[in-house]
This record gives structure tokens, C-alpha cells and sequence, in this order.
């Protein structure tokens, strides 16, 4: 599970997402997808909720949203916008 960074404001319309990181000024544009997944993050689901969640509202296969879901989460951290729940540590 990951949890938002303490540094990272969000706001999403229709269109997708906008996230700030404050810590590090960076900003980051979400298209609508990625909105949702990073919202699925923010409520503590866990990569497999979030592909089960997703497979029931697109029609694409279980393994490529796994493999996205995966890609996009891996993005995330690697900008030090989510870290692993409770341990504070980027990954």
C-alpha cells in the first residue's frame, strides 16, 4: 500500500488531475485515468483494488491494466509523490 507524500496537493476536474509537490516545486498533469488511480492511492487501495476497480470500468485486459496500474504507481514514487504506507520510504 502507499500513502500521498505530506508535501503533495492535488485537484481534479473532469479533465484529470493537477498534483503540486511543494517540497520539491514540482508539478505534475494527470490525464482522467490517471486521476483516478492516483484518488484510488489516496484512499489506501492497494495496487490490486485499483486494477479490479479499473477492469470493471474499461474494456481492456486484466494483465495490460496490471502492467499500466504497475508503470503509473512506479512513476509516482520514483517522483516522491507516493511513498510505501507507514514507512515514510520512497521507492
Amino acid at each position: 500500500m502507499y500513502e500521498v507524500s505530506a508535501g503533495v496537493r492535488s485537484t481534479r476536474s473532469e479533465d484529470g488531475a493537477i498534483l503540486l509537490d511543494l517540497t520539491r516545486g514540482q508539478v505534475l498533469r494527470l490525464n482522467s485515468t490517471g486521476s483516478l488511480v492516483f484518488e484510488y492511492l489516496r484512499q489506501g487501495q492497494t495496487e490490486a483494488q485499483i486494477v479490479d476497480r479499473l477492469n470493471r470500468d474499461f474494456p481492456v485486459s486484466e494483465r495490460i491494466l496490471r502492467s499500466d496500474v504497475r508503470e503509473f504507481i512506479q512513476a509516482l514514487a520514483q517522483k516522491k509523490l507516493i511513498c510505501s504506507k507507514g514507512t515514510g520510504i520512497f521507492r
